[in-house]
């Protein structure tokens, strides 16, 4: 899954400007660092994807650690500033991108990363001030 990731998200993702490393990816521009993280499930099959912004210097987490812009992660804001990626609502993993219950086998992995794409563009909406409800979000 992160082979089909890295060759098909992670290139749009530098299209528009992103930069770091898999799983955590930066944008930083003179406004804001948009981020963006993979969060796997860790019993495997699954993932969603966590969206953020911060200021341009970086964050100070609520317990005082200073991170700065080239290290922040979409983890390291606060839960209430920051947006998850998934096709369904819920709080559960199966309500994550799924590649262990894909309808074809033989795309697994690139068609679960080819779903990803559209919620791109609900996260530079996102990004750029239509907040509004996270649940408009979640889902095309």
């Amino acid at each position: 899954m992160v082979k089909a990731l890295q060759a098909i998200v992670v290139p749009r993702l530098r299209e528009r400007g992103f930069k770091g490393s898999f799983p955590h990816l930066r944008r930083p521009s003179t406004e804001r660092i948009d981020l963006l993280t993979f969060q796997f499930d860790k019993w495997g099959g699954g993932f969603v994807i966590e969206i953020a912004k911060c200021p341009p210097e970086g964050v100070t987490t609520h317990w005082g650690e200073r991170i700065p812009p080239n290290k922040v992660r979409a983890w390291d804001v606060h839960p209430v500033e920051r947006l998850r990626l998934q096709p369904r609502p819920g709080s559960s993993t199966s309500d994550w991108f799924r590649y262990d219950n894909h309808n074809n086998f033989e795309d697994l992995y690139e068609g679960t990363a080819r779903d990803i794409l559209p919620f791109l563009e609900k996260a530079e909406k996102w990004w750029g001030g239509e907040q509004g409800n996270p649940e408009r979000f979640d889902r095309l």
